[in-house]
This record gives structure tokens, C-alpha cells and sequence, in this order.
């Protein structure tokens, strides 16, 4: 008997309804054209942890503190005090706020955000991260970022390539900072990521393409479905998430010509690593049955959640 093709997956009916519709758009009379076949997926907290604050945030709090022991008066406000108290609870506060609406202390990060990029080159901001994800390591599990991929989500993106979906990552992150990860994390190539973006200007003196001090756009919410469409596109088939924010990404695969399938990960486990939550998700819950999401539990649906520490 051939192996499962999601062996982290307990046999419930969220992973026999998903297989059900892979099967169902892939084979037969009725299959999905392999052009059509789309997923795309969130990434903070549908394809690696996000708690207590998003990889990014730990990379830009720890540039934060630098800055702040450079020019000892920026630590009077915010961001920077909370990055050289170490108050990260400020900061996961602050994503909170904005899926519930309040973008008052996002766009002060943001802003802080941008400040430590502008007039930096794509290459060197490219080193710098790859630098972080060599050596940071998750601030509760202290446990190398690349382990904290969940193993099902890895599993389902195999699936899928198997049955020749295109797969995207489509994040609130940073495209940017995303891109260096995805290929060793996820096997997603970094032309297939979609994500917020920096203001970027071409510079003919040295020939190289330099960050702005602007934001060029901040994928979440209804910009999701915007930027799926002008990077791809095309309708996704299958979308992921596990927000608020998410929320019209799924119902732009949901309500499309061909109904779609729409995953929303709820997390709601204790004891594997994985922080319980739905703080910045109340919304996406509390709609899944009228909007046809299908809950995907880490707590019943996850037989494991990242890979052997090994």
C-alpha cells in the first residue's frame, strides 16, 4: 500500500474533505485545467508559528535595539523602547489591533520599518536576512526558525504540487524578507511570493535597485485578492489562512466560477509547542460556516506540528 500523502494529518474529516477535493478538481471530465490549478497560502501563522510576534518582527526588534543603543533618546518612544525592554507584548498588541481594526501602532512600526531600510540596497537587505534566519532563534522555544515550519502544511503543499497545483505565498509579511526563506522552508521559489513591499528606486550611478522610505503597499485584507490578480493572474482554486485578514483571500477562492476550497487554520492546541489563539481571527471564526471555510484544527486535525527537532 502506497504511503499516505499526509501522514502528519490524524484521519479526520477536514483531511478526508480536503483529499476529497484535490481528487475531485484534478481527475475525471471535470478536472481543473493544470494552468487553473492555484493555491496560495498565508504565511505567519498558517505556515510557521507567529507567536508571540511575527519572524519579521523579531528581525526588525533586534535592528530596533541596535539603533537604540546607537542614538540612546529614540528609546524614549515607540517601537524602540519596547524593542530594548523587550517588551514584546506591546509589540504582538500591535498586529492584534490591526486585525481587529486599529492600525494606530502598526503604522508607527511601519514606520520605524521602513526607516531601517531606506537607501539600502535589495543584496544587502537580502544578506541581512539570511543572516537572521542563520542564527535567530524562536524567543520561547529557542528553537532554529527553519524547525518551526508546520510539517501538515509542508505536507499539503507537496500534495498539491503532486497533483499539479502551482502553489504562491500570499502574506501581510514582507516580500522581501520572505524570499530567502521559502525555497529551503517551504520549496516555494521566490518568484511565487506575494507580499507587503517596500518602495523601491532604480539608482543608474551603481546600477542597483535601492529601498524608498515609503511603503508600496500593505498585502492584508482586501489587498490580498488585488495583488493575487496582478501577480498571477488568475482565481485561486485553494486558499489558506489562519486571520482575519485573510478572510477576502479565501472568499476569492471560495466564490469563483468553480466553487474553491478555503482552509482557515485554527490555533487551538496546547502541549506541542504551537501557542493557543484566536486573538486577530474572532472574525474568520465566527464566519467560517456562513462562508464555507473549512476549520482545520492543529489540536484534532495535526497528528504533529513542526518537524523532528532532527
Amino acid at each position: 500500500m502506497p504511503p499516505h500523502p499526509l501522514p502528519s494529518w490524524n484521519e479526520t474529516p477536514t483531511r478526508d474533505h480536503i483529499l476529497a477535493f484535490v481528487e475531485a478538481a484534478t481527475t475525471g471530465p471535470d478536472a481543473v485545467p493544470i494552468a487553473e490549478r492555484i493555491a496560495v497560502f498565508d504565511n505567519d501563522g498558517t505556515l510557521w508559528s507567529e507567536k508571540p510576534m511575527p519572524t519579521q518582527l523579531h528581525y526588525v526588534v533586534e535592528r530596533w535595539r541596535a539603533a537604540a543603543e546607537a542614538d540612546p533618546g529614540l528609546a524614549d518612544s515607540q517601537p524602540y523602547r519596547a524593542a530594548v525592554s523587550g517588551d514584546l507584548a506591546w509589540l504582538g498588541t500591535a498586529i492584534d489591533k490591526h486585525y481587529a481594526g486599529d492600525d494606530s501602532d502598526l503604522g508607527v512600526i511601519i514606520q520605524a520599518l521602513v526607516g531601517l531600510t531606506d537607501g539600502v540596497s535589495v543584496e544587502d537587505y537580502a544578506r541581512t536576512v539570511e543572516e537572521f534566519y542563520r542564527t535567530a532563534r524562536h524567543p520561547l522555544l529557542d528553537r532554529p526558525y527553519a524547525d518551526l515550519v508546520y510539517r501538515p502544511m509542508v505536507e499539503l503543499l507537496r500534495h498539491l504540487e503532486a497533483h499539479d497545483f502551482t502553489c504562491y505565498i500570499v502574506s501581510g509579511g514582507e516580500r522581501d524578507f520572505m524570499r530567502p526563506m521559502t525555497l529551503s522552508s517551504y520549496g516555494i521559489p521566490p518568484e511565487r511570493v506575494v507580499g507587503s513591499a517596500l518602495g523601491l528606486t532604480y539608482h543608474p550611478d551603481d546600477a542597483t535597485v535601492r529601498y524608498a522610505s515609503a511603503l508600496a503597499f500593505f498585502d492584508d485584507g482586501p489587498e490580498k485578492p488585488v495583488r493575487i490578480w496582478s501577480r498571477i493572474g488568475r482565481r485561486p482554486l485553494i486558499a489558506v489562512g489562519n486571520s482575519n485578514g485573510d478572510m477576502p483571500m479565501l472568499d476569492f477562492a471560495r466564490r469563483g466560477p468553480r466553487e474553491g476550497l478555503a482552509l482557515l487554520i485554527r490555533h487551538d492546541d496546547e502541549g506541542r509547542g504551537d501557542t493557543p489563539y484566536d486573538t486577530g481571527a474572532e472574525k474568520a471564526v465566527a464566519a467560517a460556516a456562513e462562508q464555507g471555510y473549512t476549520v482545520v484544527s492543529v489540536r484534532d486535525d495535526w497528528a504533529a506540528v513542526f518537524p523532528d527537532p532532527s
